[in-house]
């Protein structure tokens, strides 16, 4: 939860070369697999770029439309500044993510503070969609831990509760406010527990 997104921004941006008005162009987005595809890896950006083209009409290249359709993201200072504080704790830290190849490319050029991070389980690359335990096993492989010693944060309920039930700590993130003191309460009970 370091970045909010809106797909409005793309979709009005994307409208403007194709034969779609941007709220039918969102609804378009929202109601075809093709997201989901994209996000579980089941289509290159190329593929999903020409996909979304023959059903919209978009007249741009390639590159034009991963600019319009990256560019939805705005920084959520207080989480930046959190997992900064977690790093400088020493603590190691993973993005976990449901996203796709044009989306990180768009993050990784424009947000440094992506570069921070101890690795990086993606959706797309591994084939499998949160809620999906197969993914939650990859973070287990990755981090080399499970159970109590994973602390996760996630917007999505559900996704919290599939990590809850692999008995990680998990936390449904509403605001800022509320996520940092739950996981500085956490962190200072590992903290303890692991002295």
């Amino acid at each position: 939860m370091l970045v909010d997104f809106d797909y409005t921004i793309a979709a009005s941006k994307i409208a403007s070369q194709t034969r779609m008005i941007g709220d039918e162009l969102m609804r378009f987005m929202m109601r075809s697999p093709l997201l989901a595809e994209y996000e579980t890896g089941l289509m290159t950006s190329d593929r999903f770029y020409q996909e979304v083209c023959a059903a919209t009409g978009f007249c741009g290249s390639l590159d034009e439309f991963g600019c319009f359709f990256g560019d939805i993201f705005t920084p959520i200072e207080p989480m930046v500044e959190l997992h900064s504080a977690l790093r400088h704790r020493g603590m190691p830290t993973y993005i976990f993510s449901n996203t796709n190849d044009l989306a990180i490319r768009h993050i990784r050029r424009v947000f440094p503070f992506f570069a921070n991070f101890d690795g990086y389980v993606l959706s797309y690359e591994h084939r499998a969609l949160k809620p999906d335990a197969r993914l939650y096993e990859v973070v287990e492989r990755q981090t080399g831990r499970r159970g109590a010693d994973l602390l996760y944060l996630d917007d999505r309920p559900e996704n919290v509760a599939a990590g809850a039930a692999r008995g990680w700590q998990a936390i449904v993130h509403e605001t800022p406010e509320i996520s940092r003191a739950a996981v500085e309460k956490l962190v200072g009970r590992l903290e303890t527990v692991k002295r």
